[in-house]
């Protein structure tokens, strides 16, 4: 598609000059911190405890590499599927934050689709698709969003060892437990079946407004380019 419309893959939202640059990192920082911050509002609620460590030598290691690569492609895949070309080309018709509700409601029920999620884990799933939207839109490409993705997966399967979406991997640091309500806990689908996900979701919506002022996706010279 690029080829058909005379557009760069990085008028689509990964410019590879930028590729695990500073806002990448940034990325990382943040969605480590934020699902810290959820599990961490969760033991303060006494619905949470981290537990022991679980993985010891070389295979601590091994596994952290593992999914750290797996999920550093899982977020280049989704952000750039759900938030790449298809975001970019329905903003060219209807403008961005239509587009961006659109495409975050399918994430969302994309998410439904998965066995063990909740529809609580659904609207999680859409409010994440919107904070990367958000982020998209004021840094200028999906390399923030990508490494955000990674590191919140990451977090969850590997080092704190709990359920992503409903699903359980083996090769996690701790071996946390779960004791309360469901709305707090998530249930078997995880924090991210918490209603305070969608909290710290919305609040990092906000910081992040506040904090990065400027619209910078898409360029003009991006949206141009298809009609020269």
């Amino acid at each position: 598609m690029s080829r058909i419309e005379h557009r760069r893959i990085a008028d689509y939202g990964l410019p590879m000059r930028r590729a695990f640059r500073s806002q990448f990192w940034l990325g990382i920082l943040f969605g480590f911190a934020a699902i810290t911050a959820l599990l961490g509002s969760m033991r303060l609620a006494g619905v949470f405890r981290f537990g022991t460590i679980g993985l010891r030598g070389f295979e601590l290691y091994e596994c952290a590499l593992l999914w750290g690569l797996a999920f550093l492609l899982v977020g280049l895949f989704e952000e750039f599927f759900f938030r790449g070309y298809a975001l970019f080309t329905l903003t060219t018709g209807m403008t961005f934050w239509p587009s961006a509700i659109l495409l975050s409601t399918f994430f969302g029920l994309i998410h439904r689709g998965t066995p063990g999620e909740s529809m609580i884990g659904a609207v999680e799933a859409g409010v994440t698709g919107l904070l990367f939207c958000l982020l998209l839109r004021r840094t200028g490409d999906l390399w923030m969003p990508v490494g955000f993705h990674a590191a919140w997966n990451w977090g969850q399967t590997y080092f704190y060892g709990v359920h992503d979406s409903g699903l359980a991997a083996k090769g996690h640091l701790f071996s946390p437990t779960f004791s309360g309500p469901t709305w707090l806990t998530g249930g078997s689908v995880g924090p991210e079946g918490s209603l305070l996900s969608i909290a710290v979701l919305v609040i990092l919506c906000i910081v992040f407004a506040l904090w990065l002022r400027e619209n910078k996706y898409p360029s003009e010279e991006s949206t141009c380019a298809g009609q020269s």
